[in-house]
């Protein structure tokens, strides 16, 4: 009998080869209703959840804070993460200049999809974070099929 809708039934199918709790994803929203969406929606599909609410905790977590005093996050494995999923329009620095600083300053992080999301569709919005690296633009608010179809596109 197939469980269609069931989570855990498509990540066991989706992941055979190493175990979805490793995949961990850092979710950056200022609105505090997305962020805990976004983290609810996550943990529902298995993922290990770290959540900022801005886009400098984000950075200051990822090791490229001004301050450089958490440098050892790039060597720390707890704290690697496997996807970076960002609202667009967040106060003091956008999603979109987050996404330009994860792709330019680190070469271990380049390599991490960042999805954008925006309660605006956008389209020049959306091609100028896709032209940039990221590897989505979802529009807010998330579904847990909108989550579900992003973790099997990435992993």
């Amino acid at each position: 009998m197939m469980n269609s809708g069931s989570c855990s039934s498509l990540m066991e199918v989706d992941y055979d080869h190493h175990s979805h709790e490793e995949f961990h994803v850092l979710a950056v929203d200022d609105n505090l209703i997305d962020r805990k969406l976004v983290e609810k929606l996550l943990k529902i599909s298995s993922c290990k959840v770290t959540t900022a609410e801005n886009a400098i905790r984000a950075l200051e977590y990822l090791g490229l804070g001004d301050q450089n005093q958490h440098i050892d996050a790039l060597t720390n494995h707890d704290l690697k993460v496997n996807l970076i999923i960002t609202d667009y329009c967040m106060p003091g620095m956008t999603g979109f200049e987050l996404l330009k600083k994860v792709k330019q300053e680190s070469s271990y992080l380049k390599e991490v999809p960042v999805v954008i999301m925006s309660s605006e569709n956008i389209p020049t919005r959306v091609n100028k974070c896709l032209a940039s690296g990221a590897q989505m633009f979802m529009q807010k608010p998330l579904k847990l099929s909108d989550v579900e179809k992003l973790i099997h596109f990435i992993s």
